[in-house]
């Protein structure tokens, strides 16, 4: 990685059996900074997926985008805990007590679980958000669920990197983890707020999710060691202007 920087690159195994997983962990694992754990791959392999990290040497993003009565998250986040999972994603949506609850077991535990507010998806717009009877926009929904979770003690947010900036700004001290990042030649998809990888660390992200432009390039590794480069270069210069 260039400079010697934190690597910001977040990689989604996006597969739905563990042998796949597992393949695609350990190749990459030299070219990222953490692996995510999605629903599919744990649905299918539960606790044997987050131990992907051991096996690999890498943290683990466990994204269950969790959002449920606050008892039942907080039991969750504890289970989260113990399995050695770095980040944990929770719905801001969710509510005060949900956060607070959440916050409150992770740092009782004392494993050093993070916490992540999920804002808005990134599959959604404003005319989305419209049709489910939010008013105001994409970015001031964003800022006023990330507002509500801070202030629930939750310090790290998933947000797009078309809100990062706004974020960045509105809470100083947030980590902020944005998904819907592309190669600069990526086809659309169903995500629809996306950025390219320095576009979206010089809007204020700190780490970068990136699923299928390295899932199902030609050369997984390469792909990510492009796009981890890029990011961090992004990193360091953003760091020189602050």
């Amino acid at each position: 990685m260039a400079g010697g920087g934190r690597n910001p690159l977040i990689v989604a195994l996006d597969r739905p059996d563990l042998d796949g997983a597992e393949r695609l962990a350990a190749s990459l694992a030299g070219s990222v900074g953490m692996l995510k754990v999605g629903l599919e791959l744990f649905v299918e392999s539960g606790p044997r997926a987050v131990a992907l990290g051991d096996e690999t040497g890498r943290p683990v993003f466990l994204d269950l985008k969790l959002h449920d009565i606050p008892e039942t998250v907080e039991r969750a986040v504890a289970r989260a805990s113990s399995l050695g999972a770095r980040m944990i994603t929770v719905h801001a949506g969710g509510g005060p007590a949900m956060l607070r609850r959440a916050v409150e077991r992770a740092q009782k535990e004392g494993r050093g679980l993070e916490i992540v507010a999920v804002t808005v998806l990134t599959s959604l717009d404003d005319r989305d958000l419209v049709s489910m009877g939010v008013v105001g926009g994409v970015a001031g929904h964003v800022e006023k669920l990330a507002r509500l979770a801070w202030d629930q003690g939750v310090r790290t947010f998933v947000c797009s990197p078309h809100e990062a900036s706004r974020l960045r700004a509105a809470l100083p001290g947030a980590t902020l983890v944005t998904p819907g990042v592309r190669a600069a030649a990526a086809a659309g998809d169903d995500q629809k707020r996306t950025m390219t990888a320095a576009e979206a660390v010089g809007a204020g992200a700190d780490w970068v999710v990136v699923g299928r432009p390295i899932r199902d390039a030609a050369d997984p590794a390469a792909a990510a060691r492009a796009i981890a480069n890029e990011a961090s270069l992004a990193l360091l210069a953003r760091a020189r202007v602050q």
